[in-house]
């Protein structure tokens, strides 16, 4: 037997329709990007192991325009990745102290609090 119900067709861009749909889908997209930047970063330990040349080599083809808009596209979307997975833990943990559930702006500046600490040690290994 057939299905006869009526499915209503869906539009192809039915998610820019609401605000949390598009911040869903654009989400989900950052995740292209995030594998992006891991590549990138492999690339780049490899042409470390390989030798000043391949160093060299791989910074010149880095500062090429279509890398450097594609860098800059993925960082955008690895601030977007970071602010909605932030946003969303709250959600997802329940986090008690003493018995009561730590409030959601807690969970979050807790997470940018420590966000910033291993950024700040970072920026200390890499610039001192």
């Amino acid at each position: 037997m057939s299905d006869t119900r009526y499915h209503p067709p869906v539009r192809l861009f039915w998610w820019t329709t609401k605000r949390s749909y598009f911040l869903f889908v654009m989400r989900e997209l950052s995740s292209l990007f995030v594998a992006w930047l891991v590549l990138f970063l492999i690339l780049l330990v490899r042409a470390v192991s390989r030798g000043e040349a391949a160093y060299e080599s791989f910074w010149d083809w880095a500062d090429t325009p279509w890398v450097v808009a594609i860098n800059l596209l993925a960082f955008a979307f690895l601030v977007l990745h970071t602010v909605t997975w932030f946003n969303l833990t709250p959600q997802a943990m329940d986090l008690r102290l003493r018995g009561r559930r730590l409030p959601a702006s807690a969970i979050i500046g807790a997470q940018y609090g420590g966000l910033l600490v291993v950024s700040a040690a970072i920026a200390w290994l890499v610039l001192r």
